[in-house]
């Protein structure tokens, strides 16, 4: 049975946000991405800060990220099990993140356990997932609707970006879990890591999700 509303197809703002940053390959060692429109680099100055008095409490999350290196996008490489979040084109944060059970290829029907691919957008949050906390990701856009009608099939959708669960679970298992791919076709990171990032990112942020 689905647990989510199905989201809205990207809109051509988002689309413009994409191709409108540079084309050339990022500098960093560690991340090897071809030519597309996201423009990423390593953020290798001081840009993040501590939470002052390390303060378990989640409103002050956001003070992690100082105000000039606002989240303005996502980006998410299964092949290398990360999400990286942007900000003008620089990775302030990163993420390990499992997938469907079926990681390989792009979600074309549902039920088929896949992993989107492609430029969507964040377009609500949830509080009360099953998956601890949420954000929704806008598939299918139109593309995959009008492939999936061709095809004769539903594109599903309920697609998320979220948690672990919402019950508590042994510190062992919500590690291990991390290495696994796991989900129904949504994107997920631990308990903690959700938080951070729902405090991080604002409704409407552009997310692309490449193999």
């Amino acid at each position: 049975m689905p647990l989510f509303a199905l989201g809205d197809g990207v809109d051509d703002e988002t689309d413009k946000f994409f191709s409108s940053l540079p084309h050339h390959k990022s500098p960093t060692e560690n991340i090897n991405l071809p030519l597309t429109p996201l423009n990423i680099v390593k953020d290798d100055s001081n840009t993040t800060q501590e939470i002052a008095g390390e303060s378990n409490e989640t409103e002050t999350a956001p003070s992690i990220v100082e105000e000039k290196n606002t989240i303005d996008s996502l980006l998410v490489i299964k092949s290398e099990s990360r999400l990286y979040l942007l900000s003008k084109g620089k990775i302030i944060k990163e993420y390990r993140v499992s997938f469907g059970k079926e990681p390989v290829g792009h979600k074309f029907k549902e039920g088929d356990q896949k992993t989107p691919e492609g430029i969507y957008t964040l377009d609500y949050k949830k509080k009360d997932s099953t998956f601890h906390r949420a954000l929704h990701i806008s598939y299918p856009n139109k593309a995959d609707k009008e492939k999936a009608r061709q095809a004769g099939v539903s594109p599903g959708g309920f697609i998320m970006l979220h948690g672990q669960t919402a019950g508590e679970i042994g510190w062992f298992s919500s590690w291990a879990i991390r290495f696994f791919d796991w989900t129904d076709g949504c994107i997920a990171v631990t308990n903690e890591e959700i938080e951070e990032i729902c405090s991080l990112v604002k409704v409407g942020t552009p997310i692309e999700i490449r193999p």
